[in-house]
């Protein structure tokens, strides 16, 4: 005989009757029995709850022991993205800071072949042994390979196939047949060289026409992003593997929400009314709408960073535009669009982050971390921007290769019967230059400003700060668990995107192995990131 009571205690009824009655079909010495049991489990949660209150009753100060989950591994750069690793944090602002745009790298030759477009979802790739990056394009009418030597100057490669792949140099595979390894839209390939490709059987991840695909060496993970249908329209999957055979579907981990829908309608607004940026081709009130175009991701110095694009989707153009019939289209295309007709819209690339790859925390107010150039400057990226897989390191800096579009997908003018102002030399391969660890900053004015570290055991001998204090100073001071400074460093001056931090008085390096804080005090100065070596 059983019951199917609700777990939850019935209104008005103690714990205890509400006992009696789910017991009491059972016979005298079996009640008995669940009593004692129950009465061993109150003891146990007793124990537990006293032991969770004394560990809230550490506020995250100095005063706490080391959290074994936070650790600054040598040489690893710490960031200041979350509060994963902040105690306390006074008078300080966050600052979200955008790459500096230097104009198109790639282009097609829209002299001899107007119709042609160029895209990308990948990064670079340096291969040691060629000594020459690599980098995945795709073009319509062609497919797109390109190699160079400096990350600047870009040549045509050999023909590939597939060529829209999104493919990584993994070095840790003893097979040189499968060096690189590649991903599009839930399907896989392997090759040894980046050129030439084999297929592979694998599952087949649902996608929408829409990925990007990344490599976490540090846990050898493999990263594929797929567009699927959202609350809101387009949206963000992820699946991920460890041997590249077999992989686990995360589903949906980012998609719009509400308040985009809200900035959005906002965004949309301020743009129609700005004679210096593209107008899109409709303004329909109706239809406006934010979506999640697709998502580049990547581990960056411990955490997963997310570059989506964010589409602002702005009217519907109708199935009895004449232009439709004039585009370059596959019949499928051409056939759905005569059909339905296609919106149009705007896109901008704004900046996530993550700790699991599912749970993601805006930055920047969700303000654009790169958005798209006025018109007349000569640039591409003026309407449609779609955001790599990942950023190129080099030394100080990152180099982003995103896809920079004068036009929305294949309308190009609603108000025009026709087709004359199609865009023949409507993309390109655009890149833009962030400071190194130069996503969000730690800002102090006049006032000074403090952060505090949660506690860490020290694993490296020497500090190194990425600071810009060339108008004012940074100090640190290495902290035990009662908050007695061990170590206090002489005042760091000067924009230094990488810099030892001196201790004249202490032996800064004796500590290794310890477990402390570090406080950073900043006077007009920004702080973005502190590691250990």
């Amino acid at each position: 005989m059983t019951t199917n009571l609700p777990r939850r205690r019935l209104l008005g009824m103690s714990a205890a009757d509400t006992d009696s009655i789910r017991f009491s079909h059972l016979p005298e010495s079996r009640q008995k029995k669940v009593v004692k049991v129950k009465q061993i489990n109150h003891i146990i949660a007793v124990v537990l709850f006293s032991a969770f209150t004394l560990t809230m009753a550490c506020p995250r100060s100095t005063a706490c022991a080391a959290d074994p989950a936070f650790q600054v591994p040598a040489g690893e750069r710490q960031l200041f993205l979350d509060d994963v690793d902040i105690a306390k944090i006074e008078n300080l602002k966050r600052t979200m800071h955008k790459p500096e745009k230097k104009g198109a790298v790639i282009r097609v030759d829209y002299l001899t072949s107007p119709e042609l477009t160029i895209q990308t979802r990948a990064a670079p790739a340096w291969d040691p042994e060629e000594k020459i990056y690599k980098l995945w394009c795709e073009s319509m009418g062609t497919k797109g390979y390109f190699e160079s030597p400096d990350g600047l100057s870009w040549r045509p490669g050999p023909e590939t196939t597939p060529g829209h792949i999104s493919a990584v140099r993994d070095p840790h595979d003893p097979d040189p047949k499968r060096r690189y390894k590649g991903a599009w839209e839930g399907k896989f390939a392997v090759s040894p060289d980046g050129i030439h490709w084999t297929k592979i059987d694998g599952p087949k991840i649902t996608s929408s026409d829409e990925s990007n695909f990344s490599y976490n060496p540090k846990e050898g993970l493999f990263i594929h992003t797929v567009k699927r249908s959202g609350p809101y329209g387009r949206a963000v999957a992820v699946a991920t593997s460890r041997d590249f055979k077999t992989w686990e579907d995360h589903g949906l981990v980012f998609h719009a929400d509400a308040e985009d829908q809200k900035i959005g309608k906002q965004r949309i607004k301020a743009r129609l009314n700005n004679p210096t940026l593209k107008q899109t081709e409709y303004d329909e009130p109706s239809t406006y709408s934010v979506q999640i175009y697709n998502m580049g991701l990547f581990l960056y110095e411990g955490i997963y960073i997310g570059l989506p694009s964010v589409y602002h989707q702005t009217g519907r153009v109708p199935p009895s535009w004449p232009g439709f019939k004039n585009m370059h289209l596959s019949p499928r295309i051409r056939g759905f669009v005569s059909k339905h007709g296609d919106y149009t819209g705007f896109f901008n690339i704004q900046l996530v982050c993550s700790r699991d790859l599912k749970s993601w925390k805006r930055l920047g107010d969700r303000e654009p971390f790169i958005e798209t150039s006025p018109v007349g400057a000569g640039a591409y990226d003026v309407q449609t921007i779609i955001g790599p897989s990942a950023p190129l390191i080099r030394d100080d800096e990152l180099w982003f290769y995103y896809t920079g579009i004068k036009q929305y997908a294949f309308i190009t003018s609603g108000r025009q019967r026709g087709y004359d102002d199609y865009f023949s030399n409507a993309s390109a391969i655009c890149l833009a230059v962030l400071r190194r660890d130069g996503f969000i900053s730690l800002d102090a004015g006049e006032e000074e400003g403090t952060v505090v570290t949660q506690p860490f055991q020290l694993q490296g001998t020497k500090l190194f700060v990425n600071v810009d204090a060339g108008n004012g100073t940074l100090r640190v001071e290495a902290l035990d668990g009662e908050g007695t400074v061990l170590a206090a460093s002489a005042p760091v001056k000067g924009d230094l995107p990488r810099s030892e931090v001196n201790w004249p008085e202490a032996d800064f390096a004796g500590l290794k192995g310890k477990t402390v804080t570090l406080r950073f005090t900043l006077n007009n100065a920004q702080l973005y990131s502190y590691w250990m070596e």
